[in-house]
């Protein structure tokens, strides 16, 4: 494979006029787990749904594994899985049904592949799908994806809905394949203690565009929360561009920092303020404060993967 496995440049949607997609230029590397992050309507789907051929760019271009994202040929399809929350089979089919029904079209299938896969699932060829658990379908989902043997593998927030258990195989089986087979994953959640887990690089989307396309330690080692007593003009503060959001916790203020190098310490002093504590922000904690911050506030503006 290429050393890139997907490119954009200027790449743009408009949906009655309106941007789902803003210019935006994105390298994912082959191999590895690249988790996409953003709020709802922040243009995640849309470029999943432009990378997969299934609609054309307003303008711009994407290319996926060397070919263009328009021109998608079935060679190509047959290098790329896409698994989405849904996780939809045929009721009327046993699970050994829909394997031989998939497999003739993937001359690369693997058939112990799957059943690796479905192994962390604890589900029986011979079941039928109606009985099956939300659960064990996204596991049968998953392992039909996974035995195509697919370069490239789209996950479009795989584990919505699914049990502690279930989620917890899913992410085993994509580690397992990871490391197994090389294949490169796009891994879309809004849950992030699965993006830590699994996400060796991490795409920041906001309205249409990528703010951040590095690993996640760089995102999350930028924001930091300071603890302090609430004091008389504290909303002052909001109006700093390091500052990214302010919460009230009874007599406390928890002010979430951008790139914090001491000034807001020093502005905190000049105020009369009790700074109580400083902690550092772990991955959820920084999302949330950036994608929620307030609109004066600075993009991370953070550059690509090195």
């Amino acid at each position: 494979m290429s050393s890139l496995c997907i490119q954009t440049r200027d790449l743009s949607k408009v949906y009655e006029g309106k941007l789902a997609l803003n210019r935006v230029d994105l390298d994912i590397r082959s191999g590895g787990v690249n988790a996409i992050v953003g709020s709802n309507g922040a243009g995640k789907s849309t470029l999943f749904k432009v990378l997969l051929g299934m609609i054309t760019p307003s303008f711009g271009e994407a290319t996926i594994l060397g070919c263009d994202a328009s021109k998608l040929d079935r060679s190509i399809r047959q290098k790329v899985g896409y698994v989405n929350e849904e996780h939809s089979l045929p009721d009327w089919m046993r699970v050994d049904q829909v394997i031989a029904f998939q497999r003739q079209f993937y001359p690369q299938w693997d058939e112990s592949l799957f059943a690796s896969v479905l192994g962390y699932f604890n589900v029986n060829s011979k079941q039928k799908i109606t009985s099956l658990s939300r659960g064990e379908r996204a596991g049968v989902n998953l392992a039909l994806a996974f035995a195509q043997k697919p370069d490239l593998l789209i996950l479009d927030e795989p584990t919505l809905g699914l049990d502690v258990i279930a989620k917890q195989s899913f992410l085993e089986a994509i580690l397992f394949t990871e490391v197994n087979y090389q294949t490169t994953f796009i891994y879309c959640s809004h849950q992030m203690e699965e993006v830590q887990r699994v996400a060796d690089n991490l795409i920041v989307m906001e309205q249409g565009q990528i703010q951040h396309n590095n690993d996640p330690d760089s995102f999350s080692d930028r924001v930091s929360n300071l603890i302090v007593e609430r004091f008389s003009n504290w909303q002052t503060l909001r109006e700093h561009p390091k500052v990214l959001k302010i919460n009230k916790l009874d007599d406390l203020l928890h002010i979430w920092v951008l790139d914090n190098d001491g000034e807001i310490e020093s502005l905190l002093a000049s105020l009369d303020a009790q700074l109580l504590n400083r902690q550092a922000a772990n991955l959820e904690q920084a999302v949330n404060a950036f994608l929620t911050r307030k609109h004066s506030a600075p993009k991370f503006a953070l550059g690509e993967q090195a």
